[in-house]
């Protein structure tokens, strides 16, 4: 069994389980290496040393360029502290090129990302004692334990002595591994490897968190759990950047989203502002007892009003597709009943956070 020391180096290259050099990193690379990459950052000025404004993230016109590719294009936005905000978009849309510059381990091609009001072009190792960076896929070293590789990790981010104990064992405890401690990690399930990753991203109490696909091949139970540490993490004030393809997950979880595709940010806000600014996302459902011939006829005056549409009658099921407001829905039954017809019941639905996002993208891949 491997130990390591406070004079330590990391284990050999060829010991990693996964053959991405950038991911199995943690985000401690050095300014040298930032600076070998061959892409330059600039802008119309310098950019702020320090952010004034409250944002924990902040993207600011971020672009990053392959070539002609452009993988991030003009993306801004700003997520507050303590708030949990979910990164949606479909493969190679440009999610994970932008959770690596958060993460200090990619520059722009120009305009600047902030994390806690420090640039990661000017204070990247500001940055990276601010932030924990869990990646879609990242190495492990197989021939040492659990214990021993979070407890590798914490001395590299300089925790030494009763703190760097007290704080292994929380983060065993918190991610549930505490009976996998001082197993190989070569023996873990994809489950298990996600605890230890995410174990790694937290050991060194970030204030600010990236996770790029936190919750690919798990089960749902495991699923579910993730969602926990999640909100607990979101309560303790730690503020989260997450993507995922899972979509009701991040419903459930998240204070705002923001949908890209192929680089540029389409939509941004809670899921509750997307939905209002998308026409048509919900769906009132009326049954109506009396007068059925006419009520296709009473629905057809409040349609410039509204702009209700998509309108299908069952027997006595009314459904018609309308902005999803609550004063909408007020308008439709209080025209509705004062023209005589008699309703029995009302149920309005918004679309999901699936169809959100199926409208407001064009289903285009890089």
């Amino acid at each position: 069994m491997t130990h390591f020391d406070d004079s330590s180096t990391a284990p050999a290259l060829s010991e990693i389980d996964s053959a991405q050099e950038s991911e199995t990193s943690p985000p401690l690379a050095s300014a040298e290496r930032l600076a070998s990459l061959t892409t330059t950052a600039s802008s119309s000025g310098p950019p702020a040393v320090h952010s004034e404004t409250a944002a924990t993230i902040e993207l600011r016109r971020l672009h990053r360029f392959f070539d002609k590719t452009k993988a991030v294009d003009d993306i801004s936005f700003s997520v507050g502290p303590g708030q949990v905000f979910g990164y949606i978009g479909p493969n190679g849309a440009g999610k994970t090129t932008s959770m690596r510059i958060l993460a200090t381990l990619d520059l722009p091609t120009y305009g600047d990302a902030y994390v806690n009001g420090f640039s990661v072009i000017n204070d990247p190792e500001l940055v990276r004692r601010e932030l924990g960076f869990m990646p879609d896929a990242f190495g492990t070293y197989r021939n040492v334990n659990c214990r021993e590789y979070l407890d590798f990790f914490a001395r590299a981010y300089g925790l030494i002595g009763r703190e760097r104990h007290e704080r292994l064992k929380w983060v065993l405890g918190f991610t549930g591994a505490e009976g996998m401690a001082n197993k190989p990690i070569r023996g873990l399930s994809k489950g298990m490897k996600q605890r230890l990753c995410m174990g790694r991203a937290l050991i060194h109490d970030p204030a600010v968190l990236i996770l790029d696909e936190p919750a690919a091949g798990l089960d749902p139970r495991a699923r579910i759990q993730l969602r926990q540490m999640i909100s607990e993490l979101a309560e303790r004030g730690k503020t989260i950047l997450i993507s995922s393809h899972i979509l009701t997950e991040l419903a459930e979880i998240c204070d705002a989203v923001g949908i890209i595709e192929q680089g540029r940010l389409l939509a941004t806000g809670s899921v509750d502002e997307i939905q209002a600014e998308q026409q048509n996302l919900g769906e009132l459902k009326l049954r109506v007892l009396n007068r059925l011939d006419e009520v296709a006829s009473a629905l057809q005056q409040l349609h410039d009003k509204l702009d209700l549409d998509n309108l299908l009658i069952d027997g006595q099921l009314v459904r018609v597709g309308f902005s999803g407001l609550l004063e909408d829905q007020a308008t439709v039954v209080t025209h509705l009943v004062s023209q005589g017809f008699q309703i029995a019941e009302v149920n309005a639905s918004k679309k999901s956070l699936e169809d959100v996002f199926l409208q407001v993208t064009e289903g285009l891949v890089q």
